[in-house]
């Protein structure tokens, strides 16, 4: 295999069994939850009153955001969309970058979760997921919504991190010989030796 080859591979173990893993996961939790977590909009405590399963149909985008009756043709488009720019990032992110692309893996597997519900059926995504303390509770979500999210939260971490890289690197390259060092040398005190040398031997 040459290094082409490996670079590739390299990169493909790392998001294509992620990707293949949370979609799947996805996928037959959700099933799972419409075949046995019934009736829909009903909670079944899970730790008590703080983790809940609660089957949920959605067909507007994450937060509640709304297209109103163009909504499912609008966040396929949306999902669709999003699905060939992941893949444009993939393919531009280097070998070496695992985390990102890890990141990458994320995030397209949720993005293909989500949009799979919204070409299966016409009452939306389906979700479960539901967190909260009384009636102070989040947005109740699923497993393809949490692997976006923390695929989105590793890629801004790592952006984070890349300009300090980046600093540290620059000062290490720049960075010259420390003249306190008996290693140092100075072309200047060499020639300054040697006309020091001259006006002794004149002395004599």
């Amino acid at each position: 295999m040459n290094d082409a080859a490996e670079r590739i591979a390299s990169k493909a173990y790392v998001f294509w069994p992620t990707l293949i893993v949370v979609y799947a996961v996805d996928f037959f939790s959700k099933r799972l939850v419409e075949a046995y977590v019934r009736p829909a909009y009903v909670p079944h405590p899970v730790i008590g009153d703080f983790v809940r399963l609660t089957l949920a149909y959605n067909k507007d985008a994450a937060m509640g955001l709304s297209l109103g009756g163009y909504s499912r043709i609008g966040f396929t488009l949306t999902a669709a969309a999003v699905l060939v720019v992941l893949g444009v990032l993939y393919h531009r992110t280097p070998h070496e970058a695992r985390a990102s692309v890890f990141a990458l893996s994320l995030i397209t597997a949720g993005a293909l979760g989500n949009l799979t519900d919204r070409l299966m059926s016409s009452l939306g995504v389906v979700d479960f997921i539901d967190v909260g303390i009384g009636s102070s509770r989040f947005y109740t979500f699923n497993v393809a919504d949490a692997a976006v999210t923390c695929g989105a939260l590793l890629l801004a971490v790592i952006s984070l991190k890349a300009p300090n890289k980046e600093r540290s690197d620059a000062q290490m390259d720049s960075g010259g010989p420390d003249p306190r060092s008996g290693d140092s040398f100075d072309p200047r005190l060499s020639a300054a030796s040697g006309d020091d040398a001259d006006s002794l031997e004149r002395e004599r």
